[in-house]
């Protein structure tokens, strides 16, 4: 043994070359040759005879092996050396323990831990370590490096010539081709061995080739390292690399690492690559047993090759004996060099294989089956390939959980038979290579769960290829595609054809090789397997299909499936979506039975099929086109072509898509997307003859379903001819074999077209003819379906026997339907001639479709029974209530004027004027006998126009009161008579709603204001304002009082008996001329008329007899009651006429005479009516009213009138200067003939309905008016309901609309009615009518609204979802142009029954006709 102080010397090792020796030689250093060893894993490093080492003697190191050996000086030794104990070794910094011989070995056996510090190593051609732990330190190593002994005998791995080839161990060693002599591919270096042992390697590697005859200048190969503890870690290196050679020799192969630990981690490297050379060497081989690994890199990989770069050394091996796994990387090193996998299957079985980073794996053609029982992974640019490229006559058999290809290629020369359970291809090639004829078996691919291609992946074999499994099959998208000269894809639970994906079968574009279709072109039959396909789904090259999908839960096209004859066979669901092609266009015969004629002057036919080819044209020659042939009703033949085919130029025809079977219906097929069998067009430019169009080929669907969507189509459209002188190609055929079309009930449709089917000849060129069109055909349909799609008959049609002709749909009998009827919808169609219909409402009531209404009149024989029926019934319903009325309230009619008995008090107010046997003879003086003026409320006690009392008194007055005082009063009076804003609009919201509640309100508001001025004046007002104290004290002098219909209202001065005046009160006489006003203004509810009190009667008897003046007021309220508001210019002329005729005269006997006037105008235009009182010898001249807007003179022409004094009564704006009427200034002016044609007279919006509702003269006959009104009122109420139903049977809105537009104005004129004609004593009950009348108008409101809805209904109404709604009355010639009779009959019962009314009234008010009398001595006879 030789030691130096420095290991650096040995660094040169990792070169490999000779010149190492004859240094060790010049220094003294025995370099021996490698001895001999045993092949394979030492049992026991006992088993080494040379003697062991001691650590101070022979290691001249500090310790023991036995405790603790420290070396801090480098040592050399020249042989293999052993070093056993129980302690411990430590190799300090930078320290070398080396023996620089080939194939020496260091042996290392402790019990404790080895330790190699920073910088340190130990160099050998063999390490073993046998410890406790192993510790490498930064920079340390255990080096092994081109230090290989031999390796194992009867093996290759060094290669022969002088061609610099690399070694060869794990991987083959590369091999530099020069020139053309042979494929880089089918050459190499050094072979591969020690398979069997890679899980335990134990083999050197081999040396690299030479360039030089006269020394090896190839690199050493790689020596061996075991390591065998508790724990190694590794900073360091573990190297067994093949040594460097530069450009004169390969580079030598990997040698062996074999590691068996509990614990692996640390930041070093273990490295087994080949080494650098003018052709690198293999990679070498990697054990690794450990339990737990932690970030230590292995690499295996080639050496590079200076010769030729992009070919290193093939990748070593790498493998897990915990995982069972096998990893071949070259670690991105570019090769063409295989790695070479050969004993397959291994027992037990591995668990996965690595193939990666550019490492490029062969199996040898005689071991055809890899197997390993989880996932067998390719990735990053590594290669997998079997059999030979040149005899692709081989089968390999892959056998694994998973086959995941990453960016990565597999190969297969013959055929291959794949089973996974998962095959997962990114960016990756699985290529088939068969030969491309029948010598080699089908490929099979067997992926029982997953089938996904994705990033560009694609499978391509040029001869048969099954894709089997049961789970998913999905090519996701662009770039992703299987290819197959034949593809049969089956038993997978969903294909998938992902966005630009390819399924495609024949491989090739050229027809012509496509080996399924010529034997087919020329038979006229179609081939049982079309239409019959065999049920195990397996590849049978015997079947006429280039590409089947078979029994396969669902398929979804997004991409490209393009065949020659496609079938989809025991499919549940076929989704081809928007993007998605089907497609066999341009894939069937070349010739065929349908071919073009061709003719010598270069025309040619296009090709027939479901039509006739159209007819070529070229240079006034002409041509016929293909025949048509095959069977529209199950077409599978293939269309035909056109052209030469010897010189190439020609067309070839559509193929054939078959989906589904007779025997397997196919559940749904939808197309959002394209299905085409197009024949294909001659595009060519460069033309010297023609060529006919290829004609259209057969879709043949046997489904249960369909859905074509807005963007799809089916297309079998005919290919265009040439430019100069070809035909079209005729049009395919297509046919839809519907299965278990449901009827009936079960009915449901079986096809939803949007899309467009295509199906038109080819155009043809240079005056040649189009081809015809194809056919489109579907099963015959059942009764009551019609149609390719067996669509239901239209509604109003019927079907009775199987087919599909539309003219089979015959129309329905229109002599049972019902008017208000349609035709109603049947599912399933109808299937006989008695079509069902159904009411155009659920309104109307079958069969007859009647409307509530209508059924309930035919219930009782029809129209005219019905109404015969009502009127007897309403007739007698009349009798029955006039004979109650008689007996509850007694008769209203009165044979003549009735005594009044003695005693009796007698009500000289209106609504009842009494005729003068009615009248007492009491005189009233002494009420008289305090008065002294009368003075009038201003305004009409309404919401617009309350009562108010003038400021200034009037000059009768001015003596008995306090002018301030009394303006206070008046300030009292006023704001007491005014009214609420809020009971104004309560008036105005019930007066929108119903008026009759809106009148009541308003009387009870008035009764009430009466009330409180009463209650004020008589004891609230302490009457300070009256010069008497007697009055003020007694509170007397002062007396508010209303006329009873609470319009008119004043106060009464009285004198308190101690003012000491005995001109007061003055007498009657002194008052003339004297001023009345009527009550009333005229309306409906308050004609006018001149109440006459007990105070006014006895004044003016002072003058007038009481008889005489009750006979007065009662003729001229007569006269009075029916002058209505709006026509007063006409109406009031009789008034005039009357006092001219009957009054005046009379009364002229008394002294005393009456004119008409008009009093106290107000700011809205209204005034009231009243008369002037004046001396009989008095002579008023009235005055023109048409340039007066407020004030009158009444002008007198008595000389002399100073025995008279001011008028009793007098208005706001009267102001005097004299006792003479002459120059008196009042607010109003006498009316007479001449001068009522000035009276300002305006009508109000409601003066229309003064036509309806007027006082009227009685008429007499009460208990006939009494019956007619009971007929009406009962006729009103009947009509109610029955247009009330007719409207019901509109709509609930229209009914709602009628009856609520004036809510329950429809119903309460009945219920009014009956109370009115049932109320006792003539006062109440004309009371009550009235308000009954009220209502009745109120009601036309709602009739007018029915007859306009109705019109507008019946006459704008036109389509028919308003047809529906159209109103649908009872009309007596059963047309929808009676509408108006309930509604018509209704207004016109509501019209008469205001005037019977009207009539009824007058007979209660006016029981003394005798004050009508046209005589008047006979008027104040009576």
């Amino acid at each position: 043994m030789f030691q130096i102080g420095s290991c650096a010397l040995f660094q040169d090792l990792n070169t490999g070359n000779s010149a190492l020796f004859t240094k060790l030689i010049q220094h003294n250093v025995c370099v021996e040759e490698p001895f001999s060893f045993h092949e394979g894993y030492p049992t026991s490093f006992l088993d080494i005879t040379n003697d062991t080492l001691s650590c101070e003697d022979d290691l001249g190191g500090f310790g023991s092996l036995d405790g603790l050996c420290t070396l801090n000086e480098s040592i050399i030794l020249k042989k293999d050396a052993v070093l056993v104990g129980d302690g411990s070794l430590i190799l300090s910094d930078e320290v070398c323990l080396s023996c620089p011989v080939r194939g020496c070995t260091i042996s290392i056996n402790l019990s404790g831990e080895v330790l190699l510090e920073a910088s340190s190593s130990i160099v050998a051609g063999t390490i073993m370590i046998d410890a406790e732990n192993v510790i490498l330190a930064n920079n340390s190593s255990l080096n092994t490096t081109a230090l290989a002994g031999s390796p194992p005998p009867q093996t290759s791995g060094t290669p022969l010539g002088l061609d610099g080839a690399g070694g060869g161990h794990g991987g083959r060693g590369a091999f530099c081709v020069k020139g053309d002599e042979k494929d880089q591919e089918d050459a190499w270096g050094g072979d591969v061995y020690s398979w069997s042992s890679l899980s335990a390697p134990w083999s050197y590697g081999s040396q690299g080739g030479t360039t030089s005859r006269e020394e090896e200048l190839g690199g050493g190969g790689g020596g061996r390292v075991l390591i065998a503890a508790a724990w190694l870690n590794l900073d360091g290196a573990l190297l067994a690399d093949g040594g460097y050679a530069g450009i004169n020799g390969g580079g030598g192969s990997g040698g062996s690492i074999l590691i068996k630990v509990s614990i692996l981690n640390g930041t070093g490297e273990i490295s087994a690559s080949g080494g650098t050379g003018w052709a690198g060497g293999g990679g070498g081989r990697v054990s690794v047993e450990s339990k737990e690994q932690e970030g230590v890199p292995v690499s295996v990989h080639g050496g590079d090759s200076l010769g030729c770069t992009d070919n290193a050394g093939a990748a070593g091996t790498r493998f897990d004996v915990v995982s069972k796994s096998l990893v071949v990387s070259n670690s991105n090193k570019s090769t063409q060099t295989d790695t070479i996998f050969m004993e397959f299957p291994t027992y037990p079985l591995w668990e996965n294989v690595y193939v990666e980073n550019y490492a490029k794996v062969a199996i040898p053609l005689l071991w055809s089956r890899v197997q390993v029982q989880g996932q067998i992974i390719l990735k990053s640019h590594a290669t997998l390939s079997s059999g030979l490229a040149h005899y692709p006559f081989s089968e390999f058999e892959l056998v694994a959980d998973e086959l995941d290809l990453t960016g990565s290629t597999l190969k297969v020369y013959g055929a291959l038979r794949l089973s996974v359970k998962v095959l997962r291809m990114r960016n990756s090639i699985l290529q088939i290579d068969g030969g491309g004829g029948d010598m080699v078996a089908t490929s099979i691919i067997d992926a029982s769960n997953l089938v996904l291609l994705q990033e560009g992946s694609t499978i391509g074999s040029n001869s048969n290829l099954g894709v089997h499994g049961q789970g998913f099959f999905h090519l996701k998208g662009q770039g992703d595609a299987i290819k197959a000269q034949r593809l049969f894809v089956s038993l997978f639970y969903n294909v998938n054809i992902g966005s630009k994906a390819v399924l495609q079968a024949p491989l090739t574009e050229d027809i012509t090789k496509n080996e399924v279709v010529p034997l087919y072109c020329d038979k006229s039959t179609c081939p049982i397997e079309i239409t019959q396909p065999p049920e195990d789904c397996n590849l049978n090259t015997s079947l006429p299909f280039t590409l089947q999908i078979c029994r396969v839960e669902d398929v979804v096209v997004d991409g490209l499936v393009k065949g020659s004859v496609v079938h989809i066979h025991r499919a549940r669901t076929v989704t081809i979506h928007e993007g998605g092609l089907v497609t066999a266009s341009g894939h069937g015969c070349q010739g065929g039975i349908g071919k073009g004629e061709l003719s010598r002057s270069g025309a040619a036919g296009g090709a027939g099929h479901g039509g006739k080819g159209g007819r070529g044209y070229y240079n006034g020659s002409w041509v016929d086109g293909g025949k048509e042939y095959g069977s529209s009703l199950l077409p599978c033949e293939l269309g035909s072509g056109s052209g030469n085919i010897t010189s190439g130029r020609s067309t070839h025809g559509g193929g054939v898509i078959v989906i589904g079977s007779l025997e397997h219906a196919l559940s749904s097929l939808e197309i959002l997307g394209a299905v085409t069998s197009d024949g294909e067009s001659f595009l060519s430019e460069n033309q010297s003859a023609g060529v006919g169009g290829g004609s259209g080929g057969s879709l043949l669907f046997f489904l249960q379903t369909l859905t074509l969507g807005n963007s799809s189509s089916l297309s079998i459209s005919g290919g265009k001819g040439s430019a100069v002188g070809g035909g079209g190609g005729a049009g395919g055929r297509i046919h839809f074999h519907w299965s278990n079309i449901a009827t009936g009930d079960d009915y449901i449709p079986i096809a939803n077209v949007k899309g467009s089917i295509l199906l038109s000849g080819g155009s043809g060129n240079d005056d040649a003819v189009v081809g015809g069109n194809g056919t489109v055909t579907g099963k015959d349909c059942p009764p009551g379906l019609f149609g390719v799609f067996c669509k239901e008959c239209p509604v109003g049609f019927y079907k009775e026997e199987h087919g599909s002709d539309a003219s089979l749909c015959k129309p329905c009998l229109l002599e049972r339907l019902p008017q208000r009827a349609n035709f109603t919808y049947v599912r399933g169609g109808v299937t006989y001639s008695a079509c069902p219909y159904k009411c155009v409402s659920d309104k109307y009531r079958m069969p007859y479709c009647y409307t509530p209404l209508q059924e309930l009149i035919y219930t009782f024989g029809g129209p005219w029974i019905f109404g015969l029926i009502l009127v007897a019934l309403l007739v007698l319903l009349a009798l029955v209530l006039s004979v109650a009325r008689v007996k509850l309230i007694g008769t209203d009619e009165l044979s003549g004027p009735a005594a009044t008995p003695p005693g009796a008090r007698i009500d000289h107010s209106l609504p009842f004027l009494e005729s003068l046997n009615e009248v007492l003879e009491t005189a009233r003086a002494e009420e008289s006998q305090n008065h002294v003026y009368r003075l009038y409320f201003m305004g009409n006690n309404s919401f617009s126009e309350p009562w108010h009392l003038p400021y200034t008194p009037p000059k009768q007055i001015m003596e008995l009161i306090y002018e301030d005082a009394f303006n206070r009063f008046v300030d009292e009076i006023n704001s007491r008579a005014s009214y609420q804003w809020w009971e104004g609009a309560v008036h105005g919201m019930l007066a929108a709603l119903a008026y009759p509640l809106a009148y009541t309100w308003k009387q009870w508001c008035r009764r009430k204001k009466v009330q409180q001025l009463r209650e004020y004046v008589r004891s609230g007002y302490d009457h300070s304002c009256l010069r008497s104290c007697r009055s003020r004290a007694l509170y007397e002098g002062l007396k508010v009082a209303a006329t009873p219909d609470l319009m008119l209202a004043y106060i009464d001065f009285m004198v308190g008996g101690d003012e000491k005046r005995p001109d007061l009160p003055p007498p009657l006489l002194q008052r003339l001329p004297l001023s009345i006003i009527f009550g009333g203004d005229g309306s409906y509810m308050a004609a006018y008329y001149l109440h006459s009190d007990n105070l006014l009667t006895s004044l003016l008897g002072q003058a007038v007899p009481a008889t005489i003046w009750y006979r007065l007021v009662a003729g001229l309220n007569a006269q009075l009651r029916t002058v209505r508001r709006g026509c007063l210019r006409r109406m009031l002329l009789p008034v005039i006429d009357w006092l001219t005729t009957h009054a005046n005269p009379c009364l002229s006997s008394q002294g005393v005479h009456i004119d008409l006037a008009w009093f106290q105008p107000t700011p809205s235009g209204s005034f009231q009516l009243g008369l002037v009182v004046s001396f009989a010898t008095d002579t008023v001249q009235p005055t023109s009213m048409s340039n007066i807007s407020s004030d009158v003179i009444l002008q007198d022409s008595r000389s002399s009138v100073d025995h008279l004094n001011q008028p009793l009564l007098c208005s706001e704006y009267e102001h005097t200067t004299t006792s003479s009427m002459a120059n008196k200034k009042t607010g109003g002016g006498l009316i007479d003939n001449s001068t009522i044609k000035s009276l300002n007279d305006r009508k109000g919006p409601f003066f229309p309905l003064t036509f309806v509702l007027r006082n009227v003269r009685p008429f007499g006959h009460q208990d006939v008016v009494g019956l007619i009104i009971s007929i009406l009122l009962l006729g009103d109420f009947s009509l109610t309901l029955l247009t009330l139903l007719q409207f019901y049977s509109i709509s609930i809105a229209a009914f709602l609309i009628v009856l609520l537009i004036l809510p329950l104005a429809s119903f309460i004129p009945f219920f009014t009615g009956i109370f009115a004609l049932f109320s006792h004593g003539p006062q109440s009950s004309a009371d009550h009518t009235r308000i009954y009348a009220l209502w009745n108008v109120t009601s036309i409101a709602n009739t007018t609204i029915a007859l306009l809805f109705g019109l507008f209904q019946y006459k704008f109404q036109t389509t028919t979802d308003i047809y529906v709604g159209a109103p649908y009355a009872l009309n007596f010639t059963i047309e929808e142009g009676g509408w108006w009779m309930f509604p018509g009959a209704l207004f016109i019962c509501k019209i008469m029954q205001a005037r019977m009314l009207d009539r009824h009234i007058a007979n209660l008010e006016v029981r003394d006709r005798t004050v009508y009398s046209k005589d008047p001595a006979k008027f104040w006879d009576s």
